[in-house]
């Protein structure tokens, strides 16, 4: 047990936190009726989480390496416990919200903290298995989230998929104080605050910008200030790292071509692969009358498909060079998108299979390759900064995703139905319109705004795999050490006798 211990106790954790990024999405229609949420209400229950994870991840990991990795993982656990007992008692769209954001906050004190404690306990190759279970257990989350979350959802009630972390959270705590030793980092470090505040400012911004877009329109007043301030933000984060003797992000890093090329393509992955299926699941609901867990059933040709090409990518196409793996997945996961924009009035969600295929197999090439090109692009003493660099834009990917293209789909609908209705339906209340609105229009006006934002994410997936291509490339120094490296396995040992021709 004391092996393997610290291993499960992060595991948990890890299982948890990347569990409620996608669990909440089938319970979304459950959440509306209930709490009588908006669309942007429904939306920012996504997002708070991914933007507080992604805003934090890197600012905490810091304050981790100075105040103890194992003290701020088990803060980060207590915290993300104690705001999921509070989304499960939420009375109101706004105390749900503020649960996740804080929920949110929890999750990255133990994200930020996961690789480094199981880099602290184990080495050599006891370390490489741990990170395979640790990666294995990462792709389990995501894929049982939505199946989780249904029968949750369809079962005791949408609160429990908050509940249910309860006891996991007490389990983790109670291994960690037990059996993960404390680790911290070199001494002399600094928390760069003013950094992640100027992030956390520009991330917040610019996505509050996007659904304020959707809900008031891209030239009022509210949504131009917001963009504004995210600029400004965005301004002042890049004068903060400048000067900072201990930055965030070493801004020197995105003179990297392959360094930005891994960035564009994470954050994409991310966006594309899963920024509309919140809403395929509201249209499946609340349109389609499946229950809770048959529409997460319906997602499960894309994680059957994802962990299949990811068994395939590690046993066949060890060695491949990333950019083909990541550039290759992307053009996948947009051509998969594409397939996913047949949608009409009589469609049903098996018309999204092959798609969803598609997309899977695309997953299944970026996700395990991703993190290892981000440190491959940069020095080894930056290896822990791009590590969290790319879990960061991933987590940011997701949340603006779900933003652009929750307008998109509402901004498509209001071609043939209000304002005030296209956001209702897209929020799930096409219950509400039936008494005004046909079947046959609701059904034909969700579908356009799935097809609308489906192909906008297709030509998206297909524009960040094409730079992905482009930039990711090995340097000369690269070259020539992988060439002297073929050029010594190739040589014959020494004492051996050459072939005679």
């Amino acid at each position: 047990m004391r092996t393997w211990g610290p291993l499960t106790a992060v595991c948990l954790g890890t299982f948890m936190l990347l569990l409620d990024v996608t669990i909440v999405v089938v319970a979304l229609p459950d959440m509306a009726r209930a709490l009588h949420a908006s669309l942007s209400d429904l939306q920012w229950v996504v997002d708070g989480y991914a933007l507080a994870l992604a805003a934090l991840l890197l600012g905490i990991g810091a304050a981790a390496d100075i105040l103890g990795r194992r003290r701020v993982h088990v803060a980060g656990v207590v915290l993300f416990a104690v705001a999921s007992l509070l989304c499960g008692l939420a009375s109101g769209p706004g105390t749900l919200v503020a649960a996740r954001a804080v929920q949110g906050v929890g999750a990255a004190a133990m994200f930020a903290t996961t690789l480094p404690l199981l880099g602290s306990v184990y080495q050599g190759r006891q370390r490489s298995a741990a990170l395979g279970v640790w990666g294995a257990v990462s792709g389990a989350a995501a894929a049982v989230g939505p199946v989780l979350g249904g029968l949750l959802t369809e079962g005791p009630g949408w609160r429990w998929i908050f509940f249910v972390n309860l006891p996991v959270s007490v389990l983790a705590v109670w291994l960690s104080l037990r059996l993960v030793p404390e680790s911290r980092g070199p001494r002399g470090m600094r928390v760069d605050w003013a950094g992640t505040v100027m992030f956390a400012g520009f991330a917040g911004g610019t996505t509050y910008a996007v659904v304020r877009a959707g809900t008031d329109g891209w030239s009022e007043p509210a949504t131009l200030v917001s963009f504004a301030s995210a600029a400004l933000a965005l301004v002042g984060f890049v004068l903060v790292e400048r000067r900072a003797a201990h930055p965030l992000l070493d801004l020197g890093l995105l003179r990297r071509p392959a360094f930005v090329g891994v960035m564009v393509g994470a954050m994409a992955f991310n966006g594309v692969a899963f920024g509309v299926t919140p809403y395929l699941s509201i249209w499946m609901q609340t349109l389609l009358g499946m229950s809770p867990v048959r529409g997460g059933l319906t997602l499960l040709p894309l994680t059957v498909a994802a962990m299949a090409a990811a068994v395939l990518v590690g046993r066949l196409l060890h060695g491949v060079p990333a950019r083909l793996t990541i550039g290759g997945g992307l053009l996948l996961i947009g051509s998969g998108s594409f397939c996913q924009a047949v949608l009409d009035a009589g469609s049903s969600w098996t018309a999204l299979v092959p798609g969803f295929v598609l997309v899977g197999i695309g997953t299944g090439f970026v996700s395990p390759t991703v993190a290892g090109a981000a440190l491959a692009a940069v020095p080894a003493e930056r290896a822990g900064m791009a590590g969290g660099a790319v879990n960061t834009v991933r987590q940011l990917g997701y949340a603006l995703g779900v933003a652009v293209f929750g307008t998109v789909v509402t901004s498509r609908m209001t071609d043939t139905l209000p304002h005030e209705a296209a956001h209702t339906l897209a929020g799930g209340g096409a219950g509400a319109l039936r008494g005004t609105f046909s079947e046959h229009a609701l059904r034909s006006a969700f579908a356009s705004g799935l097809d609308t934002a489906l192909v906008a994410a297709g030509l998206t997936g297909m524009a960040a795999g094409a730079l992905v291509l482009l930039l990711v490339r090995p340097t000369a120094a690269e070259r020539t050490a992988r060439a002297a490296a073929a050029a010594n396995s190739a040589a014959p040992a020494p004492g051996a006798t050459a072939p005679r021709g």
